[in-house]
């Protein structure tokens, strides 16, 4: 779990972790990868090829621009991820100094840090107490 550093000098800190961003990241190099590799094979196919028997251009160009789809869609997760983990950052760091209840409403207290994990946001109680924020808990 990777800790994002102080909001300000004596600011309450937000955690995250980054194995989105990290999965995206290692698809991507992936992705490039193996689109690297395909252009390489096209070229020593080409080189290779039949001269009596060439390889049909419509084929080629199909390929081609199916690994452009599956890189394009590569990086838009990519964007994705990046603009979600923006969004839980603000949204965690809205409640830091607020007062949060549980919704069965026998826990509360003031916000005093906030982790965020890939499958959601555990709120540090100033009394020490830990509160997954979620459906039903209520920020004032």
């Amino acid at each position: 779990m990777a800790v994002a550093g102080p909001v300000g000098a004596t600011a309450p800190t937000t955690t995250t972790t980054n194995s989105t961003a990290k999965d995206a990241a290692t698809a991507s190099t992936k992705a490039n990868l193996n689109y690297d590799s395909f252009l390489k094979l096209l070229v020593a196919q080409m080189k290779n090829q039949d001269p009596t028997q060439p390889m049909d251009s419509t084929q080629q160009i199909a390929q081609l621009a199916t690994f452009s789809q599956v890189e394009q869609t590569i990086q838009t997760n990519t964007n994705l991820e990046s603009l979600l983990q923006r969004t839980s950052l603000s949204e965690a760091n809205a409640v830091i100094g607020k007062t949060v209840t549980s919704a069965d409403g026998k826990t509360t207290g003031v916000v005093k840090e906030v982790t965020l994990y890939s499958d959601g946001i555990v709120a540090l109680l100033e009394n020490g107490t830990k509160l997954p924020i979620g459906p039903g808990v209520s920020v004032k």
